[in-house]
């Protein structure tokens, strides 16, 4: 894999200081469910931030809540001082400046790798069809899929087709990622190679909130562990403080059940 900066061609300049992603008091219920309680966060820009627990905790809503992608009952978000939009042109401008990466990959099967990645620079940010390939083909040589440029989907890994979709949500020079268990359909040889293209994103200063089982990644690339539970945020703490000295009893029953295998 290249070890070109993947963020280099938008993060020349030193990004600004201060909260890229507030959540404020929301709330979210599917039916009688109450899946986000109560729940405020904010994310400062350049900030790593993995969103851990059990399954059915609402870290997956949450992630979801941030592009709208599920609207929620009360409460507020904004992204970079902007309150999140309701419907229409606001949303979709919204929605390219927040990339997304699925567990499912949810790329487009009918075109090429190449297609899936100019698509969205063409026909949201009016990218020439020369720039968006030219920019395409590099973010597809930095992921170490660019000799895939002209395949389908279909022929390529479970691990490849997730760096492909990293790559198609960097193409729209998003403001933040958010990636929600990114490596959960993966089979376990084709983990690391998508983790080690979220720990160079990482390194190199890009905004991310990721919801993950990945307890290594959470360990050694976030700035801050989110531990939720019963549509709650728990806990929040620093890695370090986290894994070896968590504080609430939720949190230790948790660890205790997965760092144990």
């Amino acid at each position: 894999m290249s070890d070109v900066s993947l963020t280099k061609d938008f993060a020349d300049a030193a990004p600004p200081a201060g909260d890229l992603v507030v959540l404020d008091s929301v709330n979210k219920h599917f039916g009688a469910l109450h899946v986000l309680q109560d729940i405020n966060l904010t994310i400062r820009r350049g900030e790593v931030v993995v969103v851990i627990g059990p399954s059915g905790s609402g870290k997956s809503t949450l992630c979801r809540a941030i592009n709208r992608l599920e609207t929620i009952d009360d409460g507020a978000i904004s992204i970079d001082g902007e309150p999140l939009p309701e419907e229409g042109r606001e949303l979709a401008r919204l929605r390219a400046d927040v990339g997304m990466v699925f567990q499912s990959f949810n790329l487009f099967a009918h075109k090429t790798v190449l297609q899936n990645v100019t698509l969205g620079p063409i026909k949201v940010r009016r990218k020439s069809r020369a720039d968006a390939e030219e920019r395409a083909r590099a973010l597809l040589d930095r992921v170490g899929v660019g000799n895939q440029a002209d395949k389908y989907p279909a022929q390529l890994s479970g691990g490849q087709q997730q760096r492909v979709a990293i790559a198609r949500a960097l193409a729209m020079e998003p403001k933040v990622m958010l990636f929600d268990e990114p490596t959960s359909a993966l089979d376990p040889e084709m983990i690391n190679e998508v983790l080690e293209v979220m720990q160079q994103l990482a390194r190199e200063g890009m905004t991310m909130i990721v919801v993950t089982h990945e307890m290594g990644f959470a360990r050694s690339a976030a700035n801050r562990v989110v531990f939720m539970a019963d549509g709650r945020i728990v806990e929040e703490a620093d890695p370090h403080q986290f894994f070896d000295n968590p504080r609430s009893d939720r949190a230790k029953d948790f660890l205790s059940k997965i760092l144990q295998h």
